[in-house]
Order: structure tokens, then C-alpha cells, then sequence
């Protein structure tokens, strides 16, 4: 077999009908609702189901309602369910109230729609569970699963495997040419069988149905030979990728024309998602800037008269992939250090005015900075961008510290709310500091972009270390 041969993702045709089933739930609510209360269904329907057909299948792509994971996984899927739909129904009420066209439709019948689309999304879902469960109970249904190689990778399927019985399959236990003195017994949630001799006499017996290979990547030769000899059974072999190993970090596959490939460092955001994220900016920098912008003009003041020099401070960071940026900043000092050497403010430092030392308490100093998020150069939340001199230092003193690159600086992120703000005087602090903007990054979503913000506004303006 060679390239020839397209690798598909698994569960890619189940969800095809997930998705005929879910338009045709969407579209024949809206239509018997109309039908009953107006006793028709007229064109300014059906443009409103065209139009959220198409949103609704965009942000349940983001949400990952149709991938395999989610919809074996029923509580997973009821929490993408309502949370794309609750986005969906945001996104239409802007649209409608920019618009002007709520009186051109029934609200009656927009808002029963809203209200049981959801539950029937959801509960079609739940029937089809609980049949399946009447028809299957038990452990009956559910395939017999065993592991090759007690090994990390092998060690977190297992995990996973217990924790997702939506998975339809049961661990039966590991396999493996060590003795337990090697694999370390106290590491094993499911316990050692045998040797891989057994595992394959167990297969060809037809009594397990799922064998997964979990044997570390240098083992190529090895795994081959397993390979050829499971052939000879009726059991469907998987081989586990040692991919855990490099701690990946928005991981994807990508096809580049019939080969696949993994990326191992990767950013969140592409295509619509980078299109979401920077309407989020957008949107919320220019309601931020209408209502501080009398703040803005007190604070320019304030710097006006503190000290000579200019009210904005422009200094050079590494913005989205190490690229230079000016980020904007009300200045707050009576020198403007921005060359090869920058020292951080400390506690009581000279450099600093005494209304710089208020605004950089407060934060204020880093209000221009929605200017720089207006301009496409910074986001709201993401991490906090460093002088050039210190990622200078600090790349070669932390592991990864420059994916966190990957991503716009922000205004504001997750290390900052974590009480990780301010002067890094120590080098566990830059390396705490790092890991949560690496955790961000790991783990977007647009509803961790809104929580931070909204935690900012109680913890992440003020703090301890900020001088």
C-alpha cells in the first residue's frame, strides 16, 4: 500500500449524518412554529433559517459538535450543543437590532424557536443514546480493547479509556515483553496480561476486537514486526503515535496533497477562528475606547504635567512570531529605556514619577494599548509582550519560551489574572508566567478570551508587584 491510499479521520462519515439530521431538526421546527402561529411560512423565514444554517454549521465546526469525540460523548456534546446555538442567537439579535428588521418578523415565533431547537438538537441525541443502550445493555455491545506497550502514550489511552465509556469499548489490560520490575506495577491502572505472544494468541481467537500499539517511536523495526504478525488475525490494530512526548501545543493534522503530517507547535488561531478572535478585538477595544477615552485625556494630563517628555512612551516588543512591534504606553517614567539593555521597574524605583507610579498601579499606563489592538498589532487577551532584551534572556534561560509567540501579545491574560504581574525579579516567576501563557494558548477558546477579561476587571489591574 502506498500514498495512494488517503488516510481518513475517524468518524468522518457518522458525522455527515449528524449534520443531516441536525439541519433537518433546525428547519422543520422553524417551520411548524411558523405554520401554527401564521399559518404560513414566508420568505423572511426562510432567510433567517438560511442565515443561521450557516452559522450554526461554522461555530459548531469551532465548537466541535460533529467531531467523534464529542457526539459519542453525550455530555460533551449537550454542552457544544447550547454553546454554539447560545452564540448563534447572540449573533442574530446584533444582526437584527443593527439591522432594524425585528418588526418584519413574528418575535413569538423567533423566540420559540430559539427556546426548542436546543432541547430537540439535544434530545434526538439522548433517544438515540438510551435506544441504543436498551438494544445493547450492558457491556455487550462494546468492543474488547487491548494495549501493546505499558508506556506513557499507553498509559494515558488506558486513562482515557476508563474515563469515556461513550468510546464502546472496554480495556481488557496491557501487554508486554517486560517484566513488571521494568514497567514499575505501581504506573499500571489496568492490569499486565502478558506477553505480546498472548496478546496476539487472544486476537487470533477473535477474542479481543481492538488492539492499540503503544510502543515508543524508536521502536520502528519492532512495531513493524507486530504489525505482520497481527495481520494474521480479524482484530482492527491501531498504532499509538510517541506524539505526548514533545508536548504538543494546539496540535493538528494537515494534509499536503496525500501525505499527513502533525504539527507539534501551532497557533489557535486559523481561518475562522483568527476571523473570531479579531472580531472580538475590535468589538470590545472600540466600546473600551468610547468609555475610558475620558480617562485617557485625564491620564494624558496627569503625564503632560508630571515631567517633561512625551505623554505616549512607544517601545519596541516582539509581536505575533517574534515580529517587531511598537506597543504604546502612557509614559511613566523620566527616562525612556528602549535599546539592548532594559532594566525592570522596581519598588521605589527613581526612574519612575510619582503619577507614574499611580498609573502603573492602576494599570493605566497600558490604556493605549487598545490602539495597538485596533491596529491589528495586539489582541485584548493573550500574553504579555516583553522588551526585546528580555526575550533576548529569558529564550535561552526557559524551555519554549518563545512559542508564546505563537500568539498577538495582550493586554491583558491568563498569568496575569493568576497574580502573575508586574516586576519578574526572580526567574521562577518568568517561568510561572510562561507556562500560563503557554496553558492559554494550549487551551483558547473564545469563552477563556471573555472570562479573563472579565476577571481583569476584579484582579488583573491592581497588584502587589506592579510598581
Amino acid at each position: 500500500m502506498g500514498y495512494g491510499s488517503r488516510i481518513k479521520y475517524y468518524g468522518e462519515e457518522s458525522s455527515v449524518g449528524f449534520k443531516i439530521v441536525d439541519i433537518f431538526v433546525i428547519s422543520i421546527i422553524l417551520f411548524l412554529v411558523s405554520q401554527s402561529y401564521l399559518d404560513d411560512f414566508t420568505t423572511i423565514y426562510q432567510l433567517i433559517l438560511s442565515l443561521f444554517a450557516v452559522v450554526y454549521f461554522v461555530v459548531s465546526d469551532i465548537a466541535g459538535v460533529y467531531r467523534p469525540y464529542k457526539y459519542l460523548s453525550f455530555k460533551q456534546n449537550f454542552l457544544a450543543i447550547l454553546m454554539t446555538w447560545s452564540i448563534c442567537v447572540a449573533f442574530s439579535l446584533i444582526i437584527g437590532f443593527f439591522l432594524k428588521v425585528s418588526e418584519d418578523y413574528s418575535r413569538l415565533v423567533i423566540g420559540i424557536w430559539f427556546g426548542l431547537t436546543p432541547l430537540c438538537l439535544v434530545g434526538w441525541r439522548w433517544l438515540v443514546h438510551g435506544m441504543f443502550r436498551i438494544i445493547f445493555p450492558g457491556d455487550k455491545h462494546r468492543s474488547k480493547a487491548i494495549i501493546i506497550g505499558a508506556t506513557g502514550s499507553g498509559l494515558q489511552l488506558a486513562q482515557e479509556l476508563k474515563q469515556h465509556r461513550s468510546s464502546q469499548e472496554v480495556l481488557v489490560g496491557f501487554y508486554d515483553d517486560r517484566s513488571l520490575d521494568r514497567i514499575g506495577l505501581h504506573r499500571l491502572s489496568c492490569p499486565l496480561r502478558g506477553k505480546i505472544d498472548d496478546a496476539l494468541m487472544l486476537a487470533k481467537s477473535r477474542s479481543v476486537q481492538k488492539v492499540y500499539i503503544a510502543l515508543p517511536m524508536e521502536a520502528a523495526k519492532r512495531i513493524k514486526q507486530i504489525l505482520n504478525a497481527f495481520a494474521d488475525s480479524n482484530a482492527h490494530v491501531y498504532v499509538v503515535p510517541d506524539f505526548f512526548t514533545f508536548d504538543l501545543m494546539q496540535s493538528r493534522l494537515k494534509n499536503i496533497g496525500k501525505v499527513v503530517t502533525l504539527s507539534v507547535y501551532d497557533t489557535p488561531f486559523y481561518g475562522f477562528t483568527s476571523l473570531i478572535k479579531r472580531i472580538e478585538d475590535i468589538i470590545l477595544a472600540s466600546m473600551i475606547i468610547m468609555l475610558i477615552s475620558p480617562v485617557l485625556l485625564f491620564v494624558a494630563i496627569g503625564v503632560k504635567l508630571s515631567s517633561p517628555g512625551p505623554i505616549i512612551f512607544k517601545q519596541e516588543r516582539y509581536g505575533l512570531d517574534g515580529k517587531p512591534i511598537k506597543v504604546w504606553k502612557f509614559r511613566s517614567m523620566r527616562v525612556m529605556d528602549n535599546g539592548s539593555v532594559v532594566k525592570q521597574a522596581t519598588k521605589n524605583d527613581p526612574r519612575v514619577t510619582r503619577f507614574g507610579a499611580f498609573i502603573r498601579r492602576t494599570s493605566l499606563d497600558e490604556l493605549p494599548q487598545f490602539i495597538n489592538v485596533i491596529t491589528g498589532q495586539m489582541s485584548i487577551v493573550g500574553p504579555r509582550p516583553h522588551a526585546v532584551a528580555h526575550n533576548e534572556e529569558y529564550r535561552g534561560l526557559i524551555d519554549k519560551y518563545m512559542l508564546r509567540h505563537h500568539v498577538k501579545p495582550g493586554i491583558t491574560g491568563w498569568a496575569q489574572i493568576n497574580g502573575y504581574r508586574g516586576e519578574t525579579d526572580t526567574l521562577d516567576k518568568m517561568e510561572k508566567r510562561v507556562e500560563f501563557d503557554l496553558s492559554y494558548i494550549q487551551t483558547w477558546s473564545l469563552w477563556l478570551d471573555l472570562k479573563i477579561i472579565f476577571l481583569t476587571v476584579f484582579k488583573g489591574f491592581v497588584g502587589k508587584t506592579a510598581y
